[in-house]
């Protein structure tokens, strides 16, 4: 099976603060497929966690990979290996449409780009903590103590998704304050810092340490510009990089189904043999056996 070795803008951290980049890949399976096609209208920060334990191979030296060990990724670091799984499957090429978000259109676009051109940033620092130093005003306006200035704090991780998710959906200021809370990891001499601490921090303080993470975080731009060809503005928007790749790796169980039908009654192989293959591999044996079958029919 085909292999991919990819260097994690982030890195993931082991018990004892080590970094790891190097992680190998693998293409998704019918095994997958079968998975994806069950959750279609689940798309989900775990499903995002079972699916990268299932397809990657080894983190460093680390093998064989957990979903407790996905689920601690740096967000960037899942979205840069569902970028690279879309490319093992389907290549760098994306082509869709979205709709003009100006008033008064709503005219669709079609995009098309390459997941190879999407900017992706290294973090400079690799962790596991961090610390910042709040200014006095974000200080004395939450009505902390100047030895208080002092924060550590961690980067969000998929662990951090999963759990938020519920409060994002219904509100993003209590998931924020739920974030906090999970990340931070000190304030002055305090560890582990109680809810009820965190909450008492200023808006300014919330501000500064929300900047201090973009500043620390590898980044993945996601962000697409595009013209409108109906009423020819210009705009940007964020990509739905979650959505949109889950939403093409979405096959109908009635479909994959009857591939293995298909490879199962000419080949004679079984369910498992033929749920391993990549959907490339399946879906090439497929191709071969449509053109002998022509060739068979037509020398008749």
């Amino acid at each position: 099976m085909e292999t991919r070795i990819e260097q994690l803008p982030g890195g993931y951290v082991d018990g004892t603060g080590r970094v790891y980049r190097s992680v190998e890949l693998v293409p998704l399976t019918g095994r997958e497929e079968e998975c994806l096609a069950g959750h279609q209208n689940q798309v989900s920060a775990s499903l995002v966690t079972t699916l990268l334990s299932r397809c990657v191979r080894t983190i460093g030296t680390i093998s064989p990979i957990t979903e407790d060990m996905t689920r601690q990724l740096l967000v960037a670091d899942r979205q840069f290996l569902l970028l690279k799984l879309r490319e093992m499957t389907f290549g760098d090429q994306v082509q869709a449409t979205i709709l003009c978000p100006w008033p008064n259109c709503g005219n669709q676009v079609d995009i098309d780009f390459s997941t190879r051109d999407i900017p992706i940033e290294e973090s400079a620092d690799k962790g596991p903590t961090y610390s910042i130093t709040l200014s006095p005003e974000a200080i004395q306006k939450g009505g902390m103590q100047p030895d208080e200035s002092h924060l550590v704090f961690r980067l969000p991780n998929g662990e951090d998704q999963e759990t938020l998710a519920p409060l994002m959906a219904n509100n993003e200021a209590a998931a924020f304050t739920g974030l906090l809370t999970r990340c931070i990891q000190q304030i002055g001499s305090e560890r582990d810092p109680s809810p009820e601490k965190i909450n008492q921090l200023s808006p300014g303080a919330r501000m500064e340490i929300e900047q201090a993470m973009q500043a620390q975080a590898p980044k993945i731009d996601l962000t697409l510009g595009a013209n409108c060809p109906e009423c020819h503005r210009e705009f940007t928007m964020p990509f739905d990089l979650q959505q949109f790749f889950f939403g093409e790796w979405h096959t109908s169980h009635d479909l994959l189904y009857r591939e293995v039908h298909y490879l199962a009654y000419h080949y004679h192989w079984s369910e498992e043999e033929i749920m391993d293959f990549p959907r490339e591999k399946r879906r090439k044996y497929i191709e071969v056996l449509a053109e002998e079958i022509e060739r068979l029919n037509n020398a008749i």
